[in-house]
């Protein structure tokens, strides 16, 4: 799968296959991270499957990806999380959240321009893909950041990022 490559301002610039752009030293690609709150302001996190090329079993947001090349950062928000957690929900986009991580069990690298989307489920989804998610739960976003300060190897790197530009944009 491709993947499109941006500048420091987020500006197109090419593609290379995903695997590549996670290569190190790592290339700046265009990404996404949704984020869906529960109404009692609960966020809705999923523990990445084992089989994951990076951060295998950590903790992360609802859900996250790549856009194909010209493809709307939304609508393949939208997609993933149907593909993901068989669910669909409203999706808005709230900000930017730009990282770099490297995987030290892995040795892969994430250099992202992350586009963060936010929107509502109410309740735990029933049938997430297990190639995809090894467990769901819900927090209340203070707790979850006490939690990244105290154990933030359980975490994926890009969570608290993700969360604060989530939270900002409600």
């Amino acid at each position: 799968m491709p993947v499109e490559l941006v500048d420091e301002q987020g500006r197109s610039i090419g593609a290379c296959p995903v695997s590549e752009a996670h290569t190190a030293p790592g290339r700046l690609h265009r990404a996404f991270s949704v984020l869906l709150f529960a109404p009692d302001g609960g966020v809705l996190l999923q523990q990445r499957a084992a089989v994951k090329t990076r951060f295998p079993l950590r903790w992360s947001n609802t859900c996250c990806g790549h856009p194909a090349p010209g493809q709307s950062v939304t609508e393949a928000a939208a997609v993933r999380l149907g593909e993901e957690l068989r669910i669909a929900a409203p999706l808005r986009e709230v900000g930017v959240y730009r990282y770099r991580a490297d995987d030290p069990a892995t040795g892969l690298v994430e250099d992202e321009w992350d586009h963060v989307l936010i929107g509502e489920l109410a309740e735990l989804p029933g049938d997430p893909d297990p190639a995809e998610v090894a467990g769901l739960r819900r927090l209340e976003p203070d707790r979850l950041t006490a939690d990244i300060a105290s154990a933030p190897e359980h975490f994926t790197p890009w969570l608290q990022g993700v969360l604060a530009t989530a939270c900002a944009g409600r």
